[in-house]
């Protein structure tokens, strides 16, 4: 004989089992994640089966991190969504669909009869697939060969996130691809996909062209920046030669220019004139100071 314990256990497993039959009511829905692409239809499926006799009310709910919000209540569309979308037997349809329309959505259909209160419900997530919009390139006009250069191509509105390819002279860069021998000949670069960036680790004049990034999601047409030049140069070592050559020729004359002065005693003449303007002033104030005092 099973013990109290046990019995309980069999009869609430029981209870689960035949939950749905109990109620009356039966949720099934055909998927529940819906994807969409933007500006197009989704449909959200919410089939039901209830007992004979019973009067039901259906409600569609969105649940958002600031709260719980209706779809449809009381046998009308609400919010965003009135005018664009319509019950249908399984589910709803939403038409012209919008990023703002992703999210999660609930199903719940319950027996309005009084002393009956059931409700059964069904989670169906849409997700909008948004095409990429038109990335914004950086790419440096001008470079030293030796230097470290990066150029980057960025966009945020698809869904999902865009994948980057780089094109220099129109021709698509490759990607640098396994290890020693295996890795891609004569590639001096290194391009991510994922982030967009195109790293010359040191740029060489044969980096020199004519740039630009395309963006895609496999969500529409994928997207270009317009074309930028890069240009790579040698070091101008003459020229900084030259600079360097000319500052201290400066310096050279500006040093013999002072030389010649204080060897011509130019600077002991201005020392005398000072000397003696000094001490005309002072034997004026001793002048004074003793004719004031014999007075």
């Amino acid at each position: 004989m099973a013990s109290p314990g046990l019995r309980l256990l069999l009869l609430g497993y029981l209870g689960v089992l035949s939950y749905p039959e109990v109620s009356g009511i039966s949720i099934l829905t055909d998927n529940e994640n819906v994807k969409a692409e933007e500006f197009k239809e989704a449909i959200l499926s919410c089939k039901h089966k209830s007992s004979k006799g019973m009067s039901l009310r259906i409600e569609w709910k969105k649940i958002q991190p600031q709260g719980v919000s209706f779809v449809y209540y009381n046998g009308e569309f609400t919010g965003d969504l009135r005018g664009r979308a319509e019950m249908l037997n399984p589910g709803i349809r939403i038409r012209n669909v919008t990023r703002r329309d992703s999210g999660t959505y609930r199903c719940e259909i319950s027996d309005k009869s009084e002393g009956h209160p059931r409700l059964q419900e069904a989670i169906i997530t849409l997700t909008v697939l948004v095409a990429p919009a038109t990335p914004v390139c950086d790419v440096p006009s001008s470079a030293m060969t030796g230097t470290v250069v990066q150029l980057s191509c960025k966009e945020t509105e698809g869904s999902p996130p865009s994948e980057y390819q780089w094109y220099k002279n129109g021709v698509a860069l490759l990607e640098k691809t396994g290890t020693g021998s295996a890795r891609t000949p004569n590639i001096t670069y290194t391009m991510n996909k994922k982030s967009g960036t195109l790293l010359f680790n040191t740029v060489t004049k044969n980096d020199t062209g004519e740039y630009f990034c395309e963006a895609s999601n496999g969500i529409g047409l994928s997207q270009r920046c317009s074309v930028k030049r890069m240009q790579v140069d040698d070091l101008n070592v003459s020229g900084i030669i030259a600079a360097v050559v000319f500052v201290a020729l400066v310096m050279a004359l500006c040093g013999l220019g002072v030389f010649y002065a204080q060897k011509k005693g130019y600077f002991a003449k201005e020392s005398s004139s000072q000397k003696k303007t000094n001490y005309q002033s002072t034997s004026e104030k001793d002048f004074k100071h003793t004719k004031s005092f014999v007075i």
